[in-house]
């Protein structure tokens, strides 16, 4: 097997499935997602952290390794804060993915992910992994220089980076060097899409700000997948490219970060595939 092959069955063994705390998704984690594959649960500006810690503990109690996103614009003040990690540690749950959140107006006195990560490490959060965000393209909504600089505040309370969907894998790939070069020695998730209509990702896609990902696959056609083909978006052609640089930068990245939409069924019916597809050829 070639090193990129190694490189991919690697990724695809142990990836992070993104669900969104909605109706139904624990009974479709529980009927379609295997134990091994880590699930990381998102938080919702208009509904709170409710749903992601309730969400968290259920599908903990059944066995999986959990992910809560803690939203900082959603925690209202310290004793909110460690009411929530005391909840995660009953839970026995020890990571935690901390973000700014989208909510237009903090809920308290957090601003931001980096301020809230500063209020965990004062109390002593316990958690074993805290992930934060990066963006391998431009934010939408905050400046490059913006973006770098909380880079560094927040890396100090971090063990790994989680980063944005990419569509043009050679901007993923520098950007992976220029975290490292600048410093930010950080092990880093690198986010795609799952198995999802082409419809709601490119919905997904204009709401958070990847109209230059977009632009660039427009022009590639069906190089890097089929977005603009009606049906479902398959990431076999943004991975095929992906894995010769990712297998350039080991030690700089930890695994995929799959953002399924809740499309579970088509997702880990897509990954099974892939890795039958890839093992038997080493063996050939």
């Amino acid at each position: 097997m070639s090193p990129a092959g190694e490189t991919l069955a690697a990724l695809l063994a142990r990836p992070r499935y993104e669900v969104i705390p909605l109706a139904g998704v624990a009974a479709a984690v529980l009927a379609h997602v295997p134990p091994e594959v880590k699930v990381t649960v998102t938080a919702s500006p208009s509904k709170g952290l409710e749903p992601t810690l309730d969400l968290a503990e259920e599908l903990a109690a059944a066995g999986y390794a959990v992910v809560p996103h803690l939203s900082a614009r959603l925690v209202s003040d310290e004793p909110h804060l460690r009411a929530i990690l005391a909840r995660l540690e009953r839970a026995g749950i020890e990571e935690a993915f901390v973000v700014a959140g989208d909510a237009t107006r903090p809920a308290g006195q957090f601003e931001g992910a980096a301020d809230l990560l500063r209020a965990m490490a004062r109390y002593g959060h316990g958690l074993r992994e805290v992930g934060i965000t990066g963006y391998p393209e431009s934010h939408p909504l905050i400046d490059d220089e913006t973006t770098i600089q909380a880079m560094f505040e927040k890396a100090e309370y971090a063990t790994y980076i989680v980063s944005q969907i990419c569509f043009d894998p050679r901007t993923t790939a520098q950007w992976i060097e220029n975290v490292w070069a600048r410093g930010t020695h950080l092990p880093i998730h690198v986010g795609i899409p799952g198995i999802v209509h082409t419809a709601k990702l490119l919905r997904i896609s204009a709401r958070i700000g990847l109209g230059d990902s977009v632009r660039f696959l427009r022009k590639q056609g069906s190089r890097f997948g089929r977005l603009l083909v009606p049906g479902a978006y398959s990431p076999d052609g943004l991975l095929r490219e992906l894995a010769p640089a990712l297998a350039d930068l080991e030690g700089k990245v930890a695994g995929l970060h799959v953002f399924t939409f809740n499309e579970l069924e088509a997702t880990e019916r897509w990954r099974r595939e892939r890795l039958g597809q890839i093992v038997p050829s080493s063996a050939s």
